[in-house]
């Protein structure tokens, strides 16, 4: 469909105006870029070349243009503008210039949103291109953004990659991704592919989130538009949900469409949207219980016919998976697998894949089956940047013979936020103030999640302390391990971060539910130490699509020798070298063990967990965590980051 793809590569503000200028009535009007021959004149409208709306993208075809142009000319005939011989001279004009030969379409596409309506906190780095710390997001700036795309071109569409909701500030997951939803309809959002984290509360809460109503077990923190100022009950999505890959396997039906249809002044484009296949193992199972995920590059291969057979003009395929890119964001330096991967078993109809889920920005060409370059695209996360997409068409023979493509900068300075999405946002963040704003405990230094070379972190051990604490209690679990799901972790605990500035260490609660926004379950279960040995062997597993290293409470430890430059799928744990409380884990004996109920359930592709016995449920990991932070008025210290070792060879 499109054979000579190409990249534009910027970073910058946007601006635009939309406006059109016109010359003075002198000399000939001119359409598109012929010189009619016709002299241009004053009317009562104008100048007679002023009343030509020859503009680029406002024609389906060269034919639509001059039927318009006919019916001008024959009134301007009746009213003595012009003669007949000027009337035939502007319609050969037409017919020669290049006004409706070609259709731009413009898209707009962000991924990864995870509901960050505000972005007063929200910076954007990348050192390839020299930002560094950059203010940038917010759903109203976004806005501001791409209204401004928009005023360039009447026929631009807003698509989303996945990942919209979940992981989300407090500002929207405590309403259940409610005001994100509410937010988006009012951004014109066209389409979301459906991303791993729209599953986060299960599939019945996906569809709720499409359907609207109220959530069903949450009656404080719901349906609260009577004091923003959206519809009651909640609206739900104007926006459509595409889940190609997703299908229910009682029926053999997707759980939402596929994909969908636009037409654009007689030029259809298909969007078909979907996640990765691997959604079941990084989810809660439960949540998605009797659906399956299937095949990308399959599914969208399967669609085609039926696309075609619709006369879509150019297939874009949204979908929730991608790679990671070295450079700067509209650069392509080793993006490879997964997404490279489905890329080259696409079908050729595909023209443009939009992708999410790494948080990685780029702009790539990447080979299609035939080895074809195909645009594949990504805007990192959280809304700090949008990719603006030209696709052009030739519309005699309505082929796609165009791809232009351009991440931009969501900045704020300089920028005029939409405000009645600053109202939006400001109203939610006024109801969630009392519980947000609630202090819970201090810090006695930054809490970082970032991982030493063995894979522990300071944040990271304090969870899984946490998590003990609340569970080791005789029949309150006896848990004498917990472990930590190192995804799980969402954010740092920053010293300097209280609502002050002040640089006190207090932490409050809205920063600790940036941390664990999931809303899990601490689960206690009997595993033997041979269940343990396998659990921590799946850590770096050929079923992991990277290594994930667990995070491990206080008592517990042992040593590896897997890094980053090993395959996945080899044996790295020392045997002999698991030890609890300085005693060698017996792996014939039985140990309580806690989780949380994302794990419990096999999440991560951790099935040892899921084969654990005797299963009690404790308090949510939330609370787990301000308990702990209660239990130390002095502050909170920082893990030790001693639990886990790597070494170069077991026994050394």
């Amino acid at each position: 469909m499109f054979s000579n793809p190409l990249k534009w590569l910027a970073v910058g503000i946007l601006s635009a105006t939309g406006a059109w200028a016109h010359a003075a009535c002198t000399g000939n009007v001119t359409i598109g870029d012929v010189d009619s021959g016709v002299r241009d004149r004053e009317t009562d409208r104008g100048c007679l070349g002023t009343l030509l709306p020859d503009q680029p993208n406002r024609w389906g075809s060269q034919r639509d243009f001059v039927d318009h142009l006919r019916e001008l000319a024959r009134e301007w005939r009746k009213r003595g503008v012009i003669d007949g011989r000027e009337r035939g001279l502007l319609l050969r004009a037409a017919l020669r210039s290049k006004v409706g030969k070609t259709l731009t379409v413009k898209l707009v596409a962000f991924n990864d949103f995870h509901g960050n309506l505000d972005g007063a906190a929200l910076t954007l780095t990348s050192p390839a291109d020299g930002l560094d710390r950059v203010p940038a997001g917010g759903v109203d700036f976004l806005a501001a953004h791409i209204e401004a795309l928009r005023a360039l071109n009447p026929h631009t569409t807003l698509v989303s990659a996945g990942d919209l909701i979940g992981a989300s500030p407090l500002v929207s997951s405590l309403f259940h991704d409610e005001p994100t939803i509410e937010a988006m309809n009012r951004l014109g959002l066209a389409f979301n592919a459906v991303g791993n984290h729209e599953f986060d509360e299960g599939q019945d809460e996906l569809l709720r989130m499409q359907r609207g109503g109220c959530h069903p077990t949450d009656a404080a923190n719901t349906c609260k538009g009577a004091e923003v100022g959206t519809p009651v009950p909640f609206e739900g999505a104007e926006f459509e949900f595409l889940a190609a890959n997703v299908v229910e396997r009682a029926t053999g039906k997707t759980l939402l469409p596929g994909y969908a249809l636009r037409d654009y002044l007689g030029h259809k484009i298909a969007f078909v949207g979907m996640t990765l296949e691997a959604t079941p193992g990084i989810v809660t199972p439960s949540g998605v219980a009797g659906l399956e995920f299937k095949d990308e590059a399959d599914t969208v291969n399967a669609l085609l016919p039926e696309i075609v057979r619709a006369d879509a003009e150019a297939v874009v395929v949204l979908v929730h998976e991608g790679g990671v890119n070295k450079g700067g964001v509209n650069g392509c330096e080793g993006v490879s697998d997964p997404i490279a991967g489905i890329v080259r078993r696409l079908d050729d109809e595909v023209d443009l894949v939009v992708t999410g889920h790494t948080h990685n920005a780029y702009v790539c060409t990447l080979p299609n089956a035939v080895g074809r370059p195909i645009p594949v695209t990504s805007a990192g996360s959280f809304g700090r940047l949008i990719t603006e997409i030209d696709l052009t068409f030739e519309t005699v023979r309505g082929e796609l013979t165009d791809v232009r493509a351009v991440n931009r900068a969501v900045a704020r300075a300089g920028v005029t936020p939409v405000a009645d999405l600053t109202r939006l946002v400001e109203n939610y963040k006024t109801i969630a103030a009392p519980v947000a704003n609630r202090p819970v405990g201090k810090i006695a230094a930054d809490l970082s999640r970032t991982a030493n070379a063995a894979g522990e972190s300071a944040l990271g051990d304090v969870l899984a302390d946490a998590q003990l604490e609340a569970t080791r209690a005789a029949g309150s679990g006896d848990a004498v391990i917990a472990f930590m799901n190192p995804g799980g972790i969402r954010a740092d605990l920053t010293f300097a971060s209280s609502p002050a500035g002040e640089g006190d260490g207090v932490v409050t609660y809205q920063e600790i539910f940036t941390v664990q926004p999931f809303g899990n379950s601490l689960v206690t279960k009997t595993l033997t130490g041979q269940q343990i040995y396998g659990l921590l062997e799946q850590q770096w597993s050929a079923a992991q699509p990277f290594a994930r290293i667990l995070q491990v409470s206080a008592g517990f430890g042992y040593q590896h020798t897997y890094d980053t430059a090993k395959p996945l799928g080899g044996r790295y744990l020392c045997d002999g070298s698991v030890t609890l409380n300085g005693v060698a884990v017996d792996q014939t004996a039985r140990y309580r063990v806690t989780m949380n109920s994302f794990l419990a359930d096999g999440g991560d592709n951790f099935s040892a967990f899921a084969q654990g016995a005797d299963p009690l449920g404790g308090a949510q990991d939330l609370d787990a965590l301000e308990a702990y932070f209660a239990a130390r008025p002095a502050g909170v210290e920082p893990g030790p980051q001693d639990r886990i070792v790597k070494v170069e060879r077991c026994g050394s």
